[in-house]
Formats: C-alpha cells, structure tokens, sequence
C-alpha cells in the first residue's frame, strides 16, 4: 500500500494530537504546550511533552518521541497501517488503495501544485501589465499598500474564455480542470474559470498555493455573476478544512495570544493592511468542526469577529452551534458584534483601527451571546413564548457532550431564564391600618404544610439515601433561594428517587412563594433534625461566606442528581443487551467511565470537606 510523504504530511496536519493523546492520558495545559507524567516509564514530575503547532511529543525524561501514527503504534501497539486507518477516518482522509495506481495519484496530486503555482505568477504579472488597471483602481480605493499587495499576491484575470489555457499550455487540459481553473461543459469547449477579477491565492498551512479566489470588478456589467468565486474542491483544495490565511496568521497569534475570524478574505486583509495580522476567514461557506479545531490548535478562546447585521449574527450562531459539541476545558469561541451596517474595513475607515481594537479587547463570551441571541429571537409576552425560549436553551445545551461543561451552562442558563421569566414583584407594605406604601409590603415568609414538613423530617432523619441527599436537603432549607435555581434538577432527581420526592416537592411549591429580593427564608414551626456528623458540609456552617456557601451547595447539587440518571442509563443500556449486544456494551463502557469520572468528583468534593473541616479544628 502506496503512502507518499504528500499524503502523510496532509493526515498530521489534519489530526490534533493533543486530542489523541488526551483519550488515554490526562494532559494538563503548559503554555502553548500540554504536560503529563511520561507512559513510556514510570515517573513522579510531568516530562513528558505534546505540542499541536509542530505534531510531536517528546519526553525530556526517556527521550520518547513521536507524531500521532507513531504514538498509536507505541503506546497502544497497533500495527502501522491500522493506526493510519483509524486516523485518516476521523480526518476524513481515504486510506490510498493498495495498488500500482497510487503511487500515480499521489505523483500527480504534487503537480497540481505546480499548476496553481504557475496560475498565481500569471495572475500576478497581469495586474502588473495594462490590463490590470482597473483592478489597480479597485486596490487603491480599497486603500491597500503595495506592500499588502505584493504580500497577499493580488493578480488579476482577464475576460478572455481561453487565456489560462493558452498562458499554461505546458500543462494538458485534464489537468487545469482537475487543479478548478477551468470548467468542462459537456459537448462545448471548455473554459477559464476566473474571467475579469481580481484574483488572491488561497494556501495551505505550508504556505503552497492550493485554490484563487476572485472577486468581480464590474458588478453592474455582470448584475448576475456572484460578487465572489472561489475554486471548487479539488484534490488540493477542501473549503471545509481551509482557513485563508492561516499560515501567516498563526505566527501572529502565538506573538498576540489571539486569532481573529472574520466574514471574509478581503476582511483578513484589510485588518493585516491595519496592522491587526492575525486575521483568518473561511471560505465560502459557515464555520465548520475542522475549521473549528485548527483554530483551537492555536488559542483557545479564537474571536468570531462578523458583521453587525442579520446574516453576521446568523453566521455566528451557525458557528457557536457547531462549536457546542466540541467545547472542552478551556477551549470556546468569544464574539465580536461590530455596528450595524458595518464590516471591518468599513469600522476603521471610518473611527479608526483603535475602535476595533476596542471591540477586540472586550468580546462577548459564547454563553452570553446563546442567551442574548435566543432571547431576542421570538417575542417573549406570553407563558408559552417564554417555555419555548426555555426549550431552545435546552436544546443547545442537550448538544453539549462534555460531562462537566453541560452541566455547568445548564445551570447558567436556567438561572437566567428564571430571573427573567419570574422576576420580583412588586410588594406593599402596611403601615397602619388602611395606610400602605406601594412597594414595601413584606410578604410573610411561606409556612410549610405538617405533611410536607414530616416529609422534610423523614428525609433528614434517615429516609433519604446517604449523607450528601441529607446535607443537601438541609442546605436547600438553609438557602431557600437556592431551590427554583436548581429547579429542573431537582424535580428530575424528585422523580428518580421516591424516597427524597415528597421532600423536595415540598420544597419547590414553598419557593414559588419566597419573597427573592427580600431573602425571605422558609418557616419552619419546629426545627429539622440536624445532619448527622458526617454530613458536615461547608455550605452548612453558620461561617461560610453565604456565596461561597451558595457555589458549594450547587456542586452538591450536581453531583447527587447526575449520579442516579447515570445509575438509570446504565440500567437501561443493560436491558438492551439482548437485541443489541454490541451497543449495549459500547453504551455500558461510556456509562462506567462517567461513574468513574463523577466518583472521582465525589471523592474531591469529600476531600475538600474533610480539609475544611481540619482547618475549624485547629
């Protein structure tokens, strides 16, 4: 089986190797760079090293060294080609087939280079010359320097049908199709691609032109060409996995600690002509996975940076979407939203470089975008309007695969959702008999009912599951405000757990009814029974700080409800083993590894109790 160094080159560029590496060994950030203790020899001190921008770990400590086929092939002892196989299915990549025609392909993809290469020199050289004198004007009006000019290669192609094919005559006809720079027609001639634009080349990440862009001139002589065209896909060329401008941009961002992602090219060129030269673009099409991960091979936090408009702010939903699945520790998007009607050539003409690094310096953060977007996206007057931004909240949120970040936006949202959709009412207050003052009325604290209070006294005193159901519940009565905050989770957990139900349904109808702004507490008659001892947690001591307190309870929260869903999913996924053996293993090995993830918590969360409770000893 034929593999040239053309194609191997292209499946590491297109594979993170933090991301492959990080499946088997836990990988903590180090700059740019990841760390962990060595697998290849045992080892106390992290030495061993990944870096993403150059493909390779390294260890300082056994010398192991390696890129993403080597690392499979090592540390998990798969043949090579099986290791190529399963990384060029997840890059998308056809393993090239083993026979003598390979080697042909892979011979003849490197010459297509040879034919972009040679079609961005005639570009250029046609700008220079008397027909490119329009194209020139456009330049100088778009107030681009020479330098600017000469760095992102602008050409110019004229209108003739047939002056590529005679300009590269050295090259066979198949082979400028193949390459997208002209177009076969059935039963007719075929014909140059680009005709009467302005022409940019479009790299990869080693800097070797791969595909043009052109953009009209005369837009009313040609009312019904596309403003822009760029090439179709080709063997070089896959718009889903290119960012224009990468190659210089990604030097800038590791000197800027950013990278910036604009609409489109003339946009990344037009913040390189500004001095802003960590800008990239996709091509043609909305933010995809890949584009996705290349960006995140740089910084973690890139800035989408899309026009004012409607079809700006669609754009960025379309990307924070595609984005939700992906999202890991530390790595998300940030947005810019620039002024209506409003691209950022048209910003800094018009206030100056200064204003848009205004905008840069203070984005809004992906969440907040979720919220404010959604919000804005459907009236919001009556009761079903407002559950059906509540469901659309929860959608996104459904599509977040990481165990930690669901949940965590889960709760922010909702939190969200309840301030707006039950915001404080108005009180009054009496101030004698027939005399009140609208606004500062004081409405009792809400008196539990004796059944919902034994229910409340049967789940502290033993009826509830273990210690962290008890503690919770104790902290839900000490913070009531905290109780329509985690609302959904505890009806969820109310309806898995019949021992703690009748409790916690109590709980939720009492705080429907709790004066917020005042923060009203729920009246109990009688006290409950305390804790036991070893439910001592910090959310219930009377020095907590209240927000503190507040935090911690929510991770306890968290933590008691995720664990019986997980209990129900692994159960279910049991049952399905008779018409699905092979799913319903697949499904129980995910499910453990989260019980083990989410027993790994619990056991920090105890730690971290046990710690505070050594320091109120001493």
């Amino acid at each position: 089986m034929a593999l040239s160094p053309q194609w191997l080159d292209e499946l590491r560029m297109r594979t993170t190797l933090s991301a492959v590496i990080g499946r088997t060994l836990r990988l903590t950030k180090a700059g740019r760079e990841f760390k962990a203790c060595c697998p290849f020899h045992n080892e106390k001190t992290p030495s061993f090293y990944v870096n993403d921008e150059k493909g390779f770990y390294h260890c300082f400590g056994c010398e192991a060294h390696g890129d993403a086929i080597r690392w499979l092939t090592d540390q998990r002892g798969m043949p090579f080609m099986d290791a190529v196989k399963e990384l060029a299915a997840e890059a998308g990549m056809e393993v090239p087939a083993p026979d003598p025609q390979a080697a042909k392909r892979a011979e003849k993809r490197a010459s297509l280079h040879d034919v972009t290469a040679a079609a961005q020199e005639w570009f250029e050289s046609n700008l220079r010359g008397t027909e490119g004198v329009q194209a020139r004007g456009y330049l100088g009006r778009r107030g681009f320097s020479d330098a600017t000019i000469r760095e992102f290669g602008f050409g110019f192609a004229p209108e003739d049908r047939q002056a590529l094919k005679r300009a590269l005559s050295k090259f066979e006809e198949p082979m400028l199709i193949e390459a997208g720079m002209r177009i076969a027609v059935e039963d007719k001639e075929p014909y140059d691609r680009f005709r009467g634009r302005l022409m940019l080349p479009i790299h990869d990440t080693r800097g070797r032109v791969i595909a043009f862009g052109g953009r009209i001139l005369d837009s009313e002589a040609n009312s019904k060409a596309p403003k822009y065209l760029n090439s179709p896909d080709t063997p070089l060329f896959d718009k889903g996995r290119t960012l224009y401008n990468l190659h210089r941009a990604a030097p800038a961002a590791r000197q800027s600690g950013r990278m910036i992602v604009v609409e489109g090219y003339m946009d990344a060129i037009a913040l390189a002509n500004a001095g802003i030269r960590e800008a990239v673009a996709p091509l043609g099409t909305a933010l995809t996975e890949n584009q996705i991960e290349l960006l995140w091979r740089q910084v973690e936090r890139p800035i989408l940076c899309f026009d004012g408009d409607n079809a700006g702010q669609r754009a960025a939903m379309r990307a924070i979407s595609r984005a939700l699945p992906m999202l890991r520790p530390g790595h998300s998007l940030a947005i810019v939203r620039l002024p209506a009607g409003l691209d950022p050539d048209d910003l800094i003409r018009e206030k100056g470089v200064g204003a848009l690094e205004e905008l840069l310096a203070h984005p809004t953060s992906l969440l907040d975008t979720l919220w404010e977007f959604e919000k804005a996206a459907a009236p919001l007057d009556s009761p079903e309007e407002k559950a059906g931004l509540k469901a659309r909240l929860l959608g996104h949120v459904d599509s977040i695969q990481h165990p930690d970040i669901g949940p965590l936006y889960k709760r922010e949202l909702l939190e969200r959702f309840s301030a707006f959709a039950f915001p404080p009412r108005p009180q009054r207050e009496f101030r004698s008999r027939g005399d009140w003052k609208k606004g500062q009325f004081k409405q009792p604290a809400p008196t539990l009912s004796p059944e919902a209070r034994d229910s409340l006294t049967r789940a502290m005193g033993g009826g509830a599951r273990d210690s962290l159901t008890r503690a919770v519940i104790a902290g839900l009565v000490k913070y009531p405000d905290q109780i329509l905050r985690h609302e959904e989770a505890l009806s969820e957990l109310a309806r898995r757990d019949q021992n703690v139900g009748p409790a916690l349904d109590s709980l939720l109808e009492a705080a429907e009814t709790l004066d917020l702004s005042a923060q009203s507490t729920i009246s109990l008659e009688r006290g409950l029974p305390a804790p036991p001892a070893k439910a001592h947690f910090a959310f219930l001591d009377e020095g907590t700080d209240p927000g503190d307190a507040r935090e911690d309870l929510a991770e306890a929260v968290s933590l008691l409800v995720e664990r019986p869903a997980l209990e129900a999913a692994l159960g279910a996924a049991t049952v399905r083993f008779e018409r699905d053996p092979e799913g319903s293993i697949a499904e129980q090995a995910r499910l453990r590894e989260r019980l083990l993830a989410l027993n790994e918590r619990l056991k920090r969360f105890g730690r971290r109790k046990a710690a505070a409770d050594g320091e109120s000893d001493t």
